[in-house]
């Protein structure tokens, strides 16, 4: 009886590792459900036209509609001025947020840049909608996307997708200039995140 009760301790110890190392899913979107892609000079399509910004891909890709509410030179913290006027006018219920880069180009504290995000995130689940949080790269050699996108994502149970950008960007052939895609670059972008939606059972 006691290897038995062992074993089914152990069983159900795995099971809840295996829960707890499991990435976190969306609800699936319904037809008509709003998709917002939120960011800065990344999301409006900068170094391409704004028809091969990755929104407009994204949304022929899945069927939905994806507003583009990218703003050039946006940081974290003017995002957060602007961000409950885009949710009040297109009341998504998947916010696609993509921000960081300008507070790093900025050389902003870095505790400040997540707090912003952190404040950012917690707005946008409490109008409703559900966040991907998407990684954006050091702008340096090398650079991936800094530690505070993996820590708010385990923090806040989020979606996150933080080498999309960070593989565009150390592409020469997908790149307009050192820390814009192009419109090539920009549909890899795209192809990414609507496999990635898939995969956490938002499409």
């Amino acid at each position: 009886m006691r290897l038995t009760q062992r074993f089914l301790f152990a069983f159900f110890a795995l099971l809840l590792l295996a829960a707890c190392d499991r990435a976190p899913t969306l609800p699936k979107l319904s037809s008509h459900d709003v998709i917002v892609a939120f960011g800065d000079s990344l999301t409006h399509g900068t170094g391409a036209s704004i028809d091969s910004a990755y929104p407009a891909v994204l949304a022929t890709l899945t069927g939905h509609t994806v507003i583009n509410a990218g703003v050039p030179g946006d940081t974290t913290a003017s995002a957060l001025l602007r961000l409950p006027a885009v949710l009040t006018e297109h009341k998504p219920r998947l916010v696609l947020l993509c921000l960081g880069g300008n507070d790093m180009l900025h050389k902003q504290p870095a505790v400040q840049t997540e707090n912003n995000l952190r404040l950012l995130v917690q707005t946008i689940r409490a109008s409703g909608a559900e966040v991907v949080l998407i990684g954006v790269p050091e702008p340096k050699l090398f650079g991936g996307a800094p530690d505070c996108y993996t820590k708010l994502a385990k923090e806040m149970q989020l979606p996150l997708e933080d080498d999309i950008f960070n593989d565009v960007l150390k592409d020469n052939s997908l790149k307009s200039d050192p820390i814009h895609a192009n419109a090539a670059g920009y549909r890899v972008v795209a192809e990414r995140l609507n496999e990635f939606l898939r995969e956490a059972g938002a499409l």
